[in-house]
């Protein structure tokens, strides 16, 4: 039996409880969390003031029928979304306890930490994916039976303390024997382990609360919107002061004449009835507070989430991947982005590697051979016009590796003893699993791309890595099966950047072989490697140069003794509790020291389609990309200028290398000083919270920013900070390399403190999910590297392409949307409100209302909702196309142009001016006015009638709503002209003499629509009104086109001009590089000799015949006329380089 010793004696059990709600407490609980909300408890407080007769002169329901319809759209939505988040999860786990032992079958998902016993594999083997952890997989070993002391619970999932006692004898424990909750089993039949920690304390949720719970995002939108309803308020109660004084004087020097038929009761002073008035006229004028706003945004904006998720342009069919809108609170803030973090492997680029070029004993291989010509030299950078290496040598060989360079064949054919050692080493020092389900086929699953690309690349050229168990690894090595006692390993992590086994061959040899950063192997590397390195460098830098992914790679053989010593010590380090990882670390270090250099891998990752194009059209949006990524600064700097990120054109490129904090202040002081335009200089804001906003500067050129990961943590320190963001702020793009998870979400989060800007991280691998919950807005790749990165975004989707599409397609639009709904839903309901505010000057403050009762409920559910939600959700100034066509219509949403406090005022103030006009010329056309038969018709539900008919005529449907819509649908306009024919059909009814008869009190406005609607008069109040409406509108807008044009006015203008076509698509003008970078494949993005070959100007010559392509321990005759046609049809698409010397 299995005995557990913890710290602690509770133990929690395994139960996860993922309802928010159940049956009793959901009405409760749901309510107290809608009435937090500031306009939902104001609300509530209107329909107490209704109940009190002294106060409300509007029937209750006015106020009731919103409140509840909203509560329960609220409510039904919260219910729907906690019922599937409960149905979506297992409850098979919950009743695990702590010490208890489980059986885990192959693919079953893990949900608790446990212990490894056994195992269905002969030595107790087994594969674990810890994806959903980390976006890495690993292995997990053999554990045996006695008594298990461990660490408490905490948040480190890379590291586990704990000792196994059995017989006496102390064995260490560490991650690599723990099955954390979230991993799934994999290549292993069963297995069993034993609990750990329960559901509180296991490690995985004690990380999630390390990070805090998952900031909720707010857009700027909402932000404003909570400031300018504190400021309705303010104003609301400004208005209903002012008429409740009105009330006050109009009852000391009038209401005395109307006390004889309507004596006040006792105690009623013109004081106390002001006071009531002041009730009276928060209740009349309560529309000025939009409670049906917030339900309205939460539509538009789920419309628009829907849009993103049903884009067929931004599915990815080769993955079956469509793109996803996570979150619906978001979507505007897409039209705001102004800086872009990315991550560079697996966003920008594939993360599918290819072993491509090696450099060994200082000669470098992966070259590729030139085709030789009579007249001249063709230089192709193509696997289809060369020879393959052909690997039948080996049957073990994998038949999708491809190399050209047959020279590296003939070396390991030669038996090179130092290219031997160079694939031994890439076979054996790795943690790679191999699964062989039939003799010779070989599949491995590798914790990353890289190491799967390296061990495939050493079992082609005849090292093949076949099997491995807890002691020992067995390779074929030229055909011989070899098997090497595995006696440590010396893992890989982001502080040590290398790895290292140490094993012992068949003949009874120990060695040590050690992979990693070239920075790291050669502070490590044995004197008499000097001249070596310095050749290798070379290779390294051209490597890089090519925007290739390198690892150096070093051993040395040990003796018998010291390892023994060393070994003894490294046991009793791995058994310690406390510092475990720095006496590891110590020991590590003292081993891995005097290594022999035997040479370095070049791994390339291609970038993903559409990447440089993107760039380019975001840069065109004025929005700057700045790439954050783990590799080094060469490969880095050249996937720049590969994917237009970086580039020639530029007028110069900084480098910050300082490897103190004053050699980086120095760097970022003079490396723009002298073109920095002094007119740019703006000052410095500072905002409530004492934190001081950066104003933009504006250089004279355009500049790039290259920094390392150790420049970039003294450029990160408090005292450095904004000289580096100033400096990095006024560069087009920015490249942070070497960068640790934790740098990056610092980046995000400098830019966030100092910049009023709205900021997006993008990234596919689980070190990008700090970079990505520090963001205004979240971007998750679905690539090679798990699901983490996408379950903490906002957005996903599989390809970088798709941002472009994200950003300046719907996110614009869905902010475009948003603004316009947002100051036409604040003028209507304005407008409708201060037509109230005139009327009271009128009827002795006596909070009478000017409209309907019923026409005041239905105003805002009934007759303006659907034409408001039709703009919001179809309504675009031009369409996709045209948007790529013209980035620069993304600017405004930047700026904030749209929507903002100015544009807020200005929407009180036409409101201001519309409702003067709805109620004065009403009142003035129907004072002292008669009817076609004689009789009065200046009647007060005559005048409510007129008033109403024109407010929802000239503001609510048609005209003003009209004038604001760019993009006509049949579904706009059957809402408008709907809700307009809703608003008769309904008037006539409710005003009709059955209903009167059926309840006289609700219905009063008996006959009023038929005799007031049939008069002429009448329809010429609504025209002049209409007209008086819109004509400072028109003018204003006619005149703001013609004086000073937006972007918007003039991209619509041309659509008009083109008769609304299809502009042609995009062509970009590729630009010859002249740099001296050694770059092939940023080369193939930049201008070649296409069209060179296809004109046929130098290939067109009679017909000559040469040799063809000179390759290793073979020759080849080639038709060059059948090069020459090939080349004519493939060249330009391929973006071959032609190295042509006559």
């Amino acid at each position: 039996m299995v005995g557990v010793t913890f710290s602690f004696i509770f133990f929690q059990t395994n139960a996860i409880k993922t309802s928010k709600y159940n049956v009793f407490t959901f009405l409760p609980l749901n309510l107290f969390e809608q009435f937090q909300r500031i306009a939902n408890a104001y609300f509530l407080f209107l329909l107490v003031l209704q109940v009190i007769p002294q106060i409300s002169s509007l029937s209750w329901f006015t106020t009731v029928v919103p409140l509840v319809l909203v509560l329960s759209v609220t409510a039904a939505k919260d219910a729907t979304d906690d019922i599937v988040s409960t149905l979506l999860r297992s409850e098979k786990w919950m009743n695990v306890q702590v010490g208890d032992i489980i059986k885990l079958e192959n693919n079953q998902f893990v949900t608790a930490d446990i212990m490894l016993l056994s195992s269905s594999e002969p030595l107790n083997l087994v594969y674990i994916e810890t994806a959903e952890l980390d976006g890495v997989k690993g292995t997990v070993y053999f554990v045996l039976q006695g008594e298990v002391r461990c660490e408490p619970p905490n948040n480190r999932l890379d590291r586990f303390t704990g000792t196994l006692t059995y017989a006496g004898q102390k064995y260490p424990l560490d991650n690599e024997k723990i099955l954390l909750r979230g991993c799934t089993l994999r290549n292993t039949e069963w297995c069993f382990g034993l609990v750990l920690f329960g559901e509180e304390r296991k490690k995985t949720k004690l990380k999630h609360r390390n990070c805090g719970k998952t900031t909720f995002k707010r857009t700027s939108i909402d932000r404003l919107m909570n400031v300018l309803v504190l400021c309705i308020f303010v104003f609301l109660g400004f208005m209903c002061t002012v008429l409740a004084v009105g009330n006050s004087i109009w009852e000391n020097k009038e209401g005395s004449n109307f006390t004889v038929f309507l004596p006040r009761q006792d105690g009623n002073s013109a004081a106390f009835s002001a006071f009531l008035t002041f009730w009276s006229y928060v209740i009349i004028l309560n529309t000025v507070v939009p409670i049906s706003l917030y339900v309205s945004v939460e539509i538009i904006r789920l419309g628009n989430s829907f849009y993103i998720d049903w884009d067929r342009k931004m599915y990815y069919a080769r993955n079956d991947t469509p793109a996803e809108a996570r979150t619906t609170t978001l979507n505007e803030e897409l039209g705001q982005i102004k800086y872009v973090f990315s991550d560079k492997t697996g966003t920008l680029t594939q993360n599918i590697m290819t072993f491509n070029k090696c450099s060994i004993n200082g000669k470098c291989y992966g070259k590729i051979q030139d085709v030789v010509c009579s007249f001249y030299t063709i230089h192709l950078k193509n696997t289809q016009y060369h020879i393959r290496v052909d690997f039948s040598f080996n049957p073990l060989a994998d038949p999708r590796f491809i190399f050209h360079d047959h020279a590296l064949v003939e070396a390991v054919k030669l038996e090179n003893p130092e290219v031997h050692a160079f694939f031994r080493l890439l076979a054996l020092c790795h943690t790679v699993m191999a699964e062989e389900k039939k003799e010779g086929e070989l599949y491995y699953q590798a914790q990353s791309p890289d190491e799967g690309a390296l061990v495939t690349a050493a079992r082609n050229f005849g090292f093949v890595f076949r099997s491995r168990t807890p002691d020992s690894v067995s390779i074929v090595e030229m055909g011989q099966q070899r098997s090497y006692e595995l006696l440590a390993i010396l893992d890989f992590n982001n502080v040590r950047k290398r790895m290292s086994v140490i094993v012992r061959n068949p003949e009874g040899k120990l060695s040590l072989y050690c992979k990693g950063a070239d920075t790291i192997i050669y502070e490590r590397l044995h004197q008499s490697c000097s001249k070596l390195m310095d050749v290798t460098t070379e290779h390294l830098n051209e490597f890089a140069g090519e925007g290739l992914r390198t690892l150096v790679l070093a051993y040395k053989d040990l003796e018998e003794e010291y390892f023994n010593q060393w070994k003894q010590r490294h046991h009793e380090a791995s058994t310690e509790l406390d510092d475990r990882e720095g006496k590891l670390d110590e020991l590590y270090e003292e081993i891995e020291k005097d290594l022999l250099l035997l040479g370095a891998t070049a791994i390339e990752d291609k970038l993903q389609d559409g990447v440089p194009q993107t760039i380019e059209q975001l840069s065109k949006a004025d929005i700057k990309v700045w790439v954050l990524t783990g590799d080094k600064q060469e490969t880095a700097e050249n996937i720049g200028y590969s994917c237009n990120l970086l580039r020639e054109e530029m007028n110069e490129v900084f480098i910050i290398s300082g490897n103190s904090p004053e050699d980086v202040k120095e760097e970022l002081r003079t490396a723009m000083k002298p073109d920095t335009a002094d007119t740019g200089l703006l000052p410095e804001r500072t905002l409530v919270k004492g934190v001081k906003v950066i104003a933009d500067e504006v250089a004279n050129g355009e500049y790039g920013l290259v920094i390392n990961g150790h420049s970039l943590a003294y450029a990160l320190e408090p005292s450095i900070e904004l000289e580096f963001l100033r400096t990095a702020c006024m560069c087009k793009s920015v490249m942070c390399c070497r960068v640790t998870p934790l740098q990056k979400a610092q980046v995000v989060e400098l830019v966030k403190k100092y910049k009023q800007v709205v900021t997006l991280a993008i990234g596919d691998g689980a070190n990008d999910v700090s970079m990505i919950k520090a963001a205004h807005i979240g971007v998750g790749i679905s690539g090679q590297e798990g699901m983490q990165a996408v379950l903490s975004s906002d957005f996903s989707f599989a390809q970088f392409r798709f941002l472009q599409r994200l950003l300046l397609v719907h996110g614009r639009w869905s902010y475009l949307r948003m603004c316009k709904f947002l100051r036409y839903f604040f003028y209507k309901n304005f407008t409708f409100t201060f037509v109230h505010f005139w009327y009271g000057f009128f009827c002795g403050f006596s909070a009478q209302t000017v409209y309907d009762e019923l026409f005041i409920t239905l105003y805002n559910l009934m007759y303006t909702a659907l034409p408001v939600l039709g703009m919001s959700l179809f309504d675009q100034d031009v369409n996709a196309e045209w948007s790529f066509q013209h980035p620069q219509l993304y600017i405004p949403g930047q700026l904030n142009l749209y929507f903002n406090k100015k544009a807020f005022f200005k929407c009180a103030l036409h409101s201001c001016y519309s409702s003067m006009v709805l109620f004065f010329i009403p009142y003035a056309a129907m004072q002292d006015t008669v009817r076609d038969d004689g009789k009065d018709v200046a009647d007060y539900q005559s005048f409510a009638l007129l008033t109403q008919t024109c407010l929802l005529h000239v503001v609510s449907v048609c005209l003003q709503l009209g004038m604001e819509m760019s993009y006509w649908t049949a579904v706009n306009t059957f809402f408008v002209l709907g809700s307009l024919a809703m608003y008769f059909a309904v008037t006539f009814t409710m005003y009709s003499n059955g209903l009167f008869l059926m309840l006289p009190s609700a219905f009063p406005f008996m006959g009023t629509a038929r005799n007031s609607l049939n008069q002429p008069n009448i329809w010429l109040t609504i025209l002049l009104t209409s007209i008086l409406c819109i004509l400072p509108v028109v003018t204003y807008r006619f005149l703001l086109i013609q004086i000073c044009p937006t972007i918007n006015d003039k991209v619509m203008f041309k659509v008009r001009q083109a008769k609304a076509t299809l502009p042609p698509p995009p062509r970009r003008a590729r630009i010859r590089r002249t740099s001296s970078r050694r770059s092939g494949y940023a080369f193939s993005h930049a201008q070649g000799y296409g069209e060179l070959v296809t004109s046929g100007r130098f290939l067109r010559r009679p017909a000559v015949r040469s040799s063809g392509f000179a390759n290793v321990g073979r020759t080849t005759t080639v038709s060059f006329i059948d090069l020459n046609d090939n080349l004519q049809h493939h060249c330009v698409r391929n973006h071959y380089i032609l190295k042509v010397s006559m």
